[in-house]
């Protein structure tokens, strides 16, 4: 028997932030749904979230991945931190980033600090305020990513 070769290299690493298990109620009973939120990236500048939704857990993992690689966000990385301060308000969420120095890590919490790390940045601090919606939060900092600048 020859061995099985086929170990595909991902260009990604998933994470999954959130599933939810959504009950509707209709006249013959309940509705069940499950939404799954989910960000990639591949520790070089590139990132994204998707939200899918589906009858089963694995369809809406699936979904929620394809929708992510579909729009992917490029995040430009200053010696492993983020290139200056972004204030951000979306929605019921404001966010807060700022540049750490080097050696410091990821000063931030939940889902933040899994988007920063999926986008290879290694030193950052900040601070989601208002908000505890994981969902809103999640789009509110890829909102913030997409407005920091390139610098050379």
């Amino acid at each position: 028997m020859r061995p099985n070769n086929n170990i595909e290299k991902k260009e990604f690493e998933e994470k999954v932030l959130i599933i939810k298990r959504v009950s509707k109620k209709t006249s013959g009973g309940n509705y069940v749904t499950f939404s799954a939120l989910v960000a990639i990236g591949d520790k070089k500048g590139r990132v994204g979230i998707g939200l899918g939704r589906a009858l089963e857990v694995p369809p809406a993992i699936q979904k929620a991945i394809s929708y992510a690689k579909k729009h992917l966000v490029t995040v430009p990385i200053r010696n492993k931190t983020i290139p200056h301060e972004v204030r951000l308000k979306y929605k019921a969420s404001r966010i807060l980033l700022k540049p750490a120095p080097e050696g410091t890590g990821l000063k931030v919490g939940s889902v933040t600090r899994v988007l920063l790390d999926l986008a290879g940045i290694e030193n950052a601090s900040g601070k989601i305020i208002r908000s505890r919606n994981q969902v809103v939060n999640t789009y509110a900092v890829m909102k913030a990513l997409k407005m920091f600048k390139k610098y050379d």
